[in-house]
């Protein structure tokens, strides 16, 4: 039977057990949203295409699905861009399907025409151009494939006009076999070998985890390496949740804004276990001073990042989970207990803390209030302090836990992506931590939340300025608080009630709570929380940039 190419999109999509799509509709991209009329597939409409982006991020993170957003020529594709180049600096599974313009006016500057291909090259991990209706099953098929294994990661798909209106026969291929790209998940055995005998030989070791761990789904094989080995870890940023931190061997976040403990860790161990994480720039600080003591084992599906950024001793190429399975067979407990001694004095020694400024809400404490009273939820904050602030003060116990945007740090992430969780997780309680300069930035999906009647809260951890970019201003810019106040705010409260939404604002202390417990019983629709806590406070511990993890201000004498 033949179909338009726009259908076999669609039937290829349905084919691939797509859910939902995140979308805004146009010109180029027509034929394919009238194939969608009549489809399985749910079309999410959202109010801006880098809303529909990070709808289908969240949706991808908080599920391990591959998330699918959908645009149109031109300037809908080149809003998808930095939701993109979100997903691919996060390793998140995504396609992005682009409308263009005919294949007879591509080159002629037409109306809405972009080089969707050379703009993305840079920032996904495969892009496809389909100017012919008979390529489409194909090129969805191995699209798919693509993002969804080995490192995972956004695949473009650029789909010309006149090719969605062309008819071709349907034939979706049995499986999908690419000869320049395979792979490898065993790790080699020779590798693992040399491994644990490093791991065995031990005195001071650590394992470090990152995001890698919670894409393959290795969780239950981390948890299991650590309790016996009874090695102390640390998790990233982008790993929170892979390990219980309620877990007495957790040392919490390292970094830039991580655990004195872990840092100092870092700094004294003889053995570093990376598994799945990438030594980031906010992870190691001045490399010249990073761990300079330790041997380092590496562990990552990529063999591009093995020695990118540190020299490492033990490199295994391979899928997390597989590895750590093939480990947990051999491994046994290490003879450390000087050493966890050690950990646990640091750990008793420098918590997170903070210290009450007179009357005013602290942000800290309304992140823990959300502990008390979410510890099950499903936590998406935006870039900024109150993104440090939600992973120092709320204790993650499960992987998918945290979602956030890590390595570009976007602002205006999370609002759009928690729309995108919710739908891919209707049963679970979807918070979101924003802040005030962060949630203006994709205000608009409201509509689309409010439309869906999704029980999203928001949490805005308002202190009337860009806090982070603040913060490094008053310790380092002489306080010249440069084109980061932001007093001008709108009342966010009210704002969200003319969107549809709850709104509520909360300036004292003791309405924190309740204001939190009311957010709990509204489950018919989105529910705003504006708290207006105290503008100049900073996040600590901090490591400033070019210093070692050594050399970190606790913030508190």
């Amino acid at each position: 039977m033949e179909m338009r190419g726009a259908d076999v999109l669609v039937e290829s999509l349905k084919r691939e057990g797509v859910e939902y799509i995140f979308a805004l509709n146009g010109g180029a991209a027509m034929p394919i949203f009238d194939a969608l009329y009549d489809a399985d597939i749910k079309m999410i409409p959202t109010r801006h295409e880098q809303g529909a982006a990070h709808a289908a991020d969240g949706y991808a993170r908080a599920t391990g699905k591959v998330g699918v957003t959908l645009a149109t020529s031109g300037p809908g594709a080149t809003n998808l861009v930095t939701g993109i180049a979100t997903a691919f600096m996060d390793s998140i599974p995504m396609v992005a399907i682009t409308g263009q313009v005919a294949t007879h006016m591509m080159g002629n500057d037409a109306f809405q025409e972009c080089d969707v291909i050379g703009v993305t090259r840079p920032i996904c991990k495969h892009s496809y151009l389909i100017k012919n209706a008979g390529e489409v099953a194909d090129v969805v098929a191995k699209a798919f494939h693509i993002a969804s294994t080995g490192r995972p990661g956004p695949v473009v798909i650029d789909f010309a006009k006149d090719a969605q209106l062309h008819e071709t026969l349907f034939r979706y291929p049995d499986k999908v076999d690419i000869r320049s790209y395979k792979p490898k998940v065993d790790g080699h055995p020779r590798q693992i070998a040399k491994a644990l005998e490093l791991i065995h030989r031990a005195k001071r070791p650590m394992l470090y985890a990152g995001g890698g761990t919670i894409l393959s789904n290795a969780s239950e094989e981390l948890r299991e390496l650590a309790i016996k080995t009874g090695i102390p870890i640390t998790v990233t940023l982008m790993g929170l949740g892979a390990f219980p931190e309620t877990h007495p061997l957790a040392m919490e976040m390292p970094g830039m804004h991580g655990s004195c403990c872990a840092n100092y860790a870092f700094t004294d161990a003889d053995l570093v276990v990376a598994i799945g994480a990438r030594f980031d720039d906010r992870v190691t600080g001045n490399l010249d001073r990073f761990s300079p003591n330790s041997k380092k084992i590496h562990i990552d599906i990529d063999p591009s990042c093995i020695g990118k950024s540190v020299p490492v001793d033990v490199p295994i190429v391979g899928d997390a989970k597989q590895v750590l399975a093939e480990m947990n067979k051999l491994v046994h407990r290490v003879d450390i207990e000087p050493w966890i001694r050690q950990i646990d004095e640091w750990k008793e020694k420098y918590p997170f803390e903070y210290r009450q400024n007179g009357d005013k809400i602290m942000p800290q404490y309304v992140i823990e209030e959300i502990y008390n009273l979410y510890p099950d939820a499903t936590i998406i904050a935006d870039v900024g302090q109150h993104q440090m602030w939600a992973a120092q003060y709320f204790k993650y116990t499960q992987p998918r836990q945290f979602l956030n945007s890590g390595g570009l740090g976007t602002m205006g992430y999370s609002f759009p992506a928690a729309i995108g969780a919710q739908l891919g997780c209707p049963d679970k309680t979807i918070v979101n931590i924003n802040g005030d300069g962060s949630f203006i930035m994709n205000i608009q999906e409201l509509v689309t939340a409010v439309t869906l009647k999704l029980p999203i809260k928001t949490f805005i951890l308002n202190n009337m300025y860009l806090g982070m970019v603040r913060q490094w201003q008053e310790l380092f810019h002489q306080k010249r608080y440069s084109a980061v106040d932001y007093h001008d705010n709108p009342d966010f409260a009210l704002l969200a009630q003319a969107f549809g939404a709850t709104g509520l604002r909360v300036e004292r202390i003791e309405d924190v709570r309740p204001a939190l417990e009311k957010a709990k019983r509204i489950n018919d629709g989105p529910v705003i929380i504006d708290f207006i806590v105290d503008e100049e406070e900073n996040v600590f511990p901090m490591v400033p940039s070019g210093a070692g993890l050594d050399e970190v201000i606790r913030g508190l004498a």
